[in-house]
């Protein structure tokens, strides 16, 4: 078992290789950036890349989060409601309705934008933060969608049944009952959403390049074209970047592996 300990651990060790060089590369000085062979530890650390991005990046990450909790709140009122009536109203056509949701997750990215961006000129919508919100909804609201039907469908019926005899509506019934048991899955869906529009770079590229609204991903690519060489504010930017996902993913990790295998084992 220890050999099987070793090879994970190497293999760990070389998939957080980047993280570990973004961090490096960030605390660099400029004059040792081109060095070779290049420290493996910034011993001459410095934090002016940090003050760079700190200066410079903030408008952009707050964009970023602006938009990331606008696409994770459209996501769940969306995907919760279907995902309740797939699983436990079974409407005509609900396969239909399936297929459908599992297609739109087939379609290339590049596509849909240039779809949105011909829908937003008429609406008026480009360059603003509404609208990368319901372009990167429409991303994360199919998936959204099935892992509420997989998590809902576990909810016995009869408890249902129960709260429709004492009177309880189907609204009421859903707000109250269902999606208090389903919160495994109200976190899955919000983790995925807020990681999937914090780290879009298509839509915002496409739909808001040049605005007043954009997120760190453009930022960072603004960054890298105006600052080649300022290596170490570039990876700072990253590590201010990378950072709330990795906080959210370690919070909620417990969550997420509970809801992504909801509906896999039935009693």
């Amino acid at each position: 078992m220890k050999w099987k300990t070793g090879i994970a651990l190497l293999l760990t060790a070389i998939m957080l290789f980047p993280v570990y060089w973004m961090l490096n590369v960030s605390f660099t000085r400029e004059q040792d950036m081109r060095k070779s062979p290049p420290n493996l530890f910034p011993l001459h650390g410095t934090l002016d890349g940090y003050r760079a991005a700190l200066t410079e990046q903030v408008p952009y990450l707050g964009t970023s989060v602006v938009i990331a909790l606008g696409t994770v709140v459209l996501t769940v009122a969306l995907s919760a409601p279907a995902g309740y009536a797939l699983a436990k109203l079974r409407p005509r056509g609900a396969g239909v309705l399936s297929f459908l949701l599992l297609a739109a997750q087939m379609v290339p990215g590049i596509i849909m934008a240039m779809g949105f961006y011909a829908i937003y000129l008429d609406l008026g919508l480009l360059q603003s933060a509404a609208g990368l919100i319901v372009a990167d909804s429409t991303i994360a609201v199919p998936f959204g969608v099935f892992i509420f039907a997989a998590l809902m469908s576990t909810i016995p019926d009869e408890l249902l049944q129960a709260a429709r005899t004492d009177g309880a509506s189907r609204l009421r019934t859903f707000w109250s009952i269902v999606l208090p048991m389903s919160r495994n899955g109200v976190v899955t869906v919000s983790v995925f959403a807020f990681l999937w529009a914090w780290s879009d770079f298509v839509f915002a590229s496409t739909l808001d390049n040049g605005g007043a609204h954009e997120p760190i991903t453009l930022g960072i690519y603004h960054y890298i074209g105006n600052n080649n060489q300022q290596w170490n504010a570039i990876m700072a930017t990253a590590v201010f970047a990378s950072i709330p996902a990795a906080a959210i993913l370690v919070l909620a990790q417990r969550y997420v592996a509970a809801g992504v295998t909801a509906g896999a084992v039935k009693d």
